[in-house]
């Protein structure tokens, strides 16, 4: 077990070979081995945003990004998963606290996998709520014991109410096995589903409260961590893997072009081409950029919420923007390369090719519409209102 946020870190450093070569397996299970999901959670990664007093980090969110990042750099599945169920332990902070005794309290190591999108039905009941329905996408759910559904509990007037997340334990849902997919294809994504079930008011939280930065949770999670929007934070969770593939595409191009040689060309070599150079040099500025500002954003942001103040409007805003348009520059990135990297790129189990699918499978993912985010930037600016729970 790591003693330190670096030293998880440095854990995620060493782990990048045996994750390389585990990248096709994981493709080819269409899931995580369970070795590598043990590895992941002796490294301490699925704990850097866990509150310490049930054995967590409080990391700072960048510490967090930044090994997810680099998971995603060796594999992209293998870092897409380790995002969502390590940013899921932030979240569970930020429920009451009975909530985080029932997960916890027993054993700090459990996971727990999440589908947000409301597309079961919630019935509002003495004590609590009842589930029933399909929610899909929900990676890494055959390591997790927990799910976190989102739903809307109908207001009094039969119109939509309030969009919370429902927190149930695995023995109430049953997991179908759908997940067949050009991209990503390692995140056992799979369906949950609900067949009827009670979730007590304690198991429940509001999206409104997340981005209010108003939650119970908080009460006994005092660090400054547990006082950042939902919205800023899990979207980065997202964005970043995608980063992390771009930028494991990047290694494996530079990598074969300083050998290959160009047949069409007269058996020129491939790193003596301008063209190629500049290609190379673009994708990596691009790369470089939408690193430089998640961390500059996130510590922004992490030095207004240690300060106690109120989070200006403009960062949220601002945050938003350049999250999806950090996904923007990473696909455009592996665009770039994976159009100059030749026809032996298109051979199944090649690094470049895996990396390009799986960049654009999480490309396509809710958080990354970019009109959207770049919409609620313009009214920003215009001072126009803004009502957005992923904000």
């Amino acid at each position: 077990m790591s003693h330190s946020p670096q030293a998880v870190i440095d854990a995620v450093r060493d782990l990048l070979p045996v994750l390389r070569e585990r990248a096709q397996e994981v493709e080819d299970r269409r899931a995580l081995p369970t070795e590598t999901v043990k590895s992941l959670a002796d490294s301490g990664v699925f704990r850097l945003l866990q509150p310490a007093r049930y054995g967590g980090h409080e990391a700072h969110p960048v510490t967090f990004l930044t090994a997810v990042r680099l998971i995603a750099s060796a594999c992209g599945s293998t870092g897409w998963v380790s995002s969502v169920i390590g940013v899921h332990n932030w979240q569970l902070a930020l429920f009451p606290d009975q909530a985080q005794a029932d997960v916890w309290e027993a054993d700090t190591e459990v996971r727990m996998s999440s589908s947000y999108a409301p597309t079961g039905t919630v019935a509002a009941v003495d004590g609590g709520y009842r589930l029933r329905g399909r929610w899909s996408f929900s990676s890494g759910c055959d390591h997790a014991r927990w799910a976190l559904l989102g739903g809307i509990v109908p207001g009094a007037d039969g119109q939509p109410g309030d969009f919370r997340t429902f927190l149930l334990p695995a023995d109430d849902y049953v997991i179908d096995d759908v997940w067949d997919t050009v991209g990503l294809r390692g995140t056992g994504s799979n369906d949950i589903v609900v067949a009827d079930a009670f979730v007590p008011e304690h198991r429940s939280l509001s999206f409104a409260d997340t981005a209010r930065c108003v939650c119970p949770g908080q009460r006994s999670n005092t660090a400054p961590l547990y006082r950042i929007p939902y919205g800023s934070l899990f979207s980065y969770a997202i964005t970043t893997p995608i980063i992390g593939m771009a930028e494991g595409a990047y290694q494996a191009h530079v990598s074969y072009q300083r050998e290959r040689v160009r047949a069409a060309y007269i058996g020129s070599r491939a790193a003596e081409d301008p063209f190629t150079q500049v290609r190379v040099a673009e994708a990596s500025a691009d790369l470089a950029a939408a690193v430089l500002a998640m961390e500059h954003n996130m510590r922004e942001l992490m030095e207004v919420v240690a300060a106690d103040t109120r989070i200006p409007l403009p960062l949220r805003l601002r945050i938003r923007r350049d999250q999806v348009r950090g996904t923007g520059q990473a696909i455009g990135a592996v665009d770039r390369l994976f159009e100059n990297s030749g026809g032996r790129a298109l051979v199944a189990g090649t690094p470049i090719q895996r990396f390009w699918r799986d960049a654009h499978a999480g490309r396509v993912h809710a958080i990354n519409d970019p009109e959207r985010a770049m919409v609620m930037f313009g009214k920003g600016e215009f001072g126009l209102d803004i009502a957005d729970a992923m904000l």
